[in-house]
């Protein structure tokens, strides 16, 4: 494993294969088979191999059905953040149903854990944009520190552009803008910069596409200035047994390189040092909490391998 100045944060987001918006209505109203539980386990027992904590972002119907996996992570020291309840964008929500869905995922938990250790959210397709940043304002009032939504190049389906590719305050009413008095602090998934183009490097389809050479030579040159968090689901760890007949671009994206995952989840867990999401955010400055209280060295023994605590950076954003 090489030394860093900075951490990295491997996060998944707990859903099932049909949850994916390529996948088509029709098959969603029969989903078939789950892989959730098995695609998770395998996740939690390899990162238990490697001695790494990460965080999942749950769905709520998901801890709702499976509430001994939630147990499990949280016994193992892993972090629990929202991904919503069934996986509705943001661009189909309002702010009043979406603080009704945080009511319930918090509830969920509750009933799962007894308490509710949460304090990062994550909006289903990346839907945090500039269409529904008010988002951000209901995400405080009911609790939350910090969110993973924004994704700092626009793709496909979702993005914003411009945005920062490192850890920052968005104001609401410009997503791409930091604001030291933002509701929240934002921790992008990585994106890597070259010259003027932006590289999606956070994981999922991009881990599975890109060449697995220039995705981490990507994460060495992003962890040389800032930490990066990368994202999986269940089903890139455990496929689903069958492949529904979507357009081309859509197959592509769902299906490419799907047996190629598990061994390169293995060889990033071994490369670099990881923590969840919210000990980075207090370790690098962004978010006070236990490690600001109990100071940089139980923050480091925390950690899993080598790193170096950051400066305060709560008014400013990460360095590109």
């Amino acid at each position: 494993m090489s030394a860093h100045p900075h951490l990295a944060a491997f996060s998944f987001d707990i859903e099932d294969w049909y949850h994916s918006q390529l996948i088509p209505d029709s098959a969603r109203a029969g989903p078939g088979q789950s892989v959730v539980r098995a695609g998770t386990e395998r996740i939690l027992d390899l990162l238990a191999r490697h001695r790494v904590r990460g965080t999942f972002f749950m769905l709520g119907s998901v801890v709702r059905e499976h509430p001994d996996l939630v147990r499990r992570m949280v016994e193992a020291g892993h972090e629990i953040g929202c991904h919503g309840m069934d996986h509705e964008p943001l661009w189909k929500l309002d702010p009043e149903s979406f603080r009704r869905e945080l009511r319930d995922f918090r509830a969920a938990v509750e009933a799962a854990l007894g308490s509710f250790p949460v304090a990062g959210y994550r909006a289903p397709t990346f839907s945090l944009d500039r269409s529904t940043a008010w988002a951000l304002p209901v995400l405080r009032e009911e609790g939350y520190a910090y969110d993973s939504s924004i994704f700092p190049v626009r793709v496909r389906r979702y993005g914003v552009p411009g945005a920062p590719v490192g850890i920052y305050r968005p104001a609401e009413h410009d997503l791409a803008r930091h604001d030291p008095a933002g509701a929240l602090v934002e921790f992008p998934v990585a994106v890597s910069e070259w010259g003027p183009v932006r590289l999606p490097v956070g994981g999922g389809f991009y881990l599975r596409a890109l060449p697995f050479g220039l995705f981490r030579l990507s994460l060495d040159r992003i962890l040389r200035h800032r930490p990066f968090a990368l994202y999986l689901h269940p089903r890139e760890a455990s496929p689903e047994g069958r492949r529904l007949p979507l357009d081309p671009v859509d197959g592509f994206i769902t299906y490419v390189n799907l047996d190629t995952v598990m061994g390169k989840l293995d060889l990033l867990l071994g490369r670099y040092a990881f923590a969840p999401m919210r000990e980075i955010l207090e370790r690098e400055g962004h978010l006070p909490g236990r490690a600001a209280a109990n100071g940089a060295s139980a923050s480091a023994a925390s950690a899993t391998g080598p790193g170096a605590v950051g400066a305060a950076r709560a008014a400013h954003p990460a360095r590109p």
